[in-house]
């Protein structure tokens, strides 16, 4: 979707580099300088969008201290707790 704002920027310039009437090449500038930077948000929307964590591969924190807990007894030899049974 955004790269349709970047073909509208540039044919709006186009507009404006043919166009003989001020009022009409102002308008078409300021039209192709808004899409243009319409285009910029949605490509960086999308850049960051496609990096970001997936939210439920993250650990809560009660896991977290269970796995520091196996990873503390581990290292001190000693047979890791049992997980909580959950009723």
């Amino acid at each position: 979707m955004h790269w349709l704002f970047l073909l509208l920027a540039l044919g709006a310039m186009g507009i404006a580099l043919k166009t003989s009437s001020v009022v009409l090449m102002l308008v078409c500038l300021l039209a192709s300088l808004g899409l243009f930077v319409a285009w910029i948000m949605g490509w960086y929307a999308v850049r960051v969008g496609s990096t970001s964590r997936d939210e439920s591969h993250m650990i809560d924190p009660a896991e977290l201290r269970r796995l520091r807990e196996i990873a503390e007894a581990r290292k001190a030899g000693l047979q890791p707790p049992e997980p909580p049974v959950n009723s």
